[in-house]
């Protein structure tokens, strides 16, 4: 099983920015001022973290992490949610999947990584642990390069004011992404098109040949 955490961040403005059509240069004059003012001027902003899964195809989750992630809670998200997450696997395919980590410093504090080394003894990827996901190595994994990017252009579809309907738009957005049994057959090509392609590469970069 492939994982991974993701931001969903929505920064809010105060109010909608008008501009005045009165001629080319000043179009360009206001569209500066504009642009200025939106560097700094958020009011505020919300933002929601979640973490997914995928097993031979199927996605599993999304779910909500806490917002501010650390050693403590990711350790309590392995140890009680992540159990229930799983529950449509058999036993088989819970002690032969793997794990995967990103480089996120929750994920390899030191009861993390105690936790994962005896749940999947030698078989969770990440930082420190048994097999190592070196920097700037290549994007293997399906959920960074099909399935985050899906599902954020779905949920920004459209301005979100609040957390709550962010929170909503996430899951709506998601349901309709797993429901679409053509995405199962798309994750499990473009997957085995990429680990093709990065051996071919020597395990070198190949975006750029895809």
């Amino acid at each position: 099983m492939l994982t991974l955490k993701e931001e969903f961040l929505v920064n809010v403005a105060e109010k909608e920015d008008q501009l005045d059509l009165t001629n080319d240069d000043d179009v360009l004059d206001e569209m500066r001022t504009i642009h200025q003012r939106r560097e700094d001027r958020f009011q505020y902003q919300f933002k929601i973290n979640l973490w997914s899964g995928i097993y031979d195809g199927k996605v599993i989750g999304p779910f909500e992490l806490p917002e501010n992630l650390n050693g403590a809670n990711y350790l309590h998200f392995l140890q009680n949610d992540l159990p229930v997450l799983l529950e449509d696997l058999n036993l088989a395919q819970r002690v032969t999947m793997w794990y995967q980590n990103d480089g996120c410093p929750a994920h390899y504090d030191t009861r993390v990584r105690d936790h994962l080394n005896n749940i999947f003894p030698a078989r969770w990827i990440g930082r420190l642990g048994p097999i190592l996901w070196p920097p700037r190595s290549p994007d293997l994994n399906p959920l960074d390069f099909y399935y985050w990017g899906c599902l954020k252009e779905k949920v920004y579809e459209k301005p979100i004011q609040n957390v709550q309907q962010l929170r909503q738009r996430i899951f709506s957005a998601a349901t309709e992404i797993t429901r679409d049994t053509r995405i199962t057959a798309v994750l499990k090509r473009s997957f085995i098109r990429r680990c093709r392609m990065c051996i071919r590469q020597s395990g070198g970069h190949f975006e750029y040949l895809l």
